[in-house]
């Protein structure tokens, strides 16, 4: 299944809505290449709408730090929001959830880029918390 992106604005923030899979192959060459333009644009401050990724691989994550590392090098930042369960299950697994801010709501993440916004960050320890509560 091909990776969907559709660009739009949010308060002078660029948001990516994603739909699919982020796997090896053409799906995490489309998100590195769109960041990359967007950030050679000077589109530098991103949030992910991730609601609708169904899966991410370890190329898919590559990617993700990929992007998060280019933006960061050039001053800005790329925000996460609303990852599945299993994807974030991904993220605390392999340790990258200390990498990303990431959020339930989009205009928490949006509101991140503005000194003196109120926001609420995904609580990462009360999610894990209650993955262990369900497996008991």
């Amino acid at each position: 299944m091909a990776l969907e992106i559709e660009q739009r604005e949010r308060e002078g923030i660029a948001v990516l809505d994603l739909k699919g899979r982020i796997t090896a192959g053409p799906e995490a060459g489309a998100l590195r290449d769109k960041v990359a333009a967007l950030n050679a644009a000077g589109e530098r401050r991103l949030a992910l709408e991730l609601g609708g990724v169904s899966y991410i691989d370890s190329t898919g994550l590559g990617a993700l730090v990929m992007c998060a590392t280019t933006l960061r090098r050039s001053g800005g930042d790329m925000k996460l929001v609303n990852l599945n369960r299993r994807n974030i299950e991904l993220l605390v697994m392999t340790k990258l959830v200390t990498i990303f801010e990431i959020f339930a709501d989009e205009q928490d993440a949006v509101n991140s880029y503005y000194p003196g916004r109120e926001i609420k960050t995904f609580d990462i320890l009360d999610f894990v918390h209650k993955m262990k509560q369900q497996e008991e």
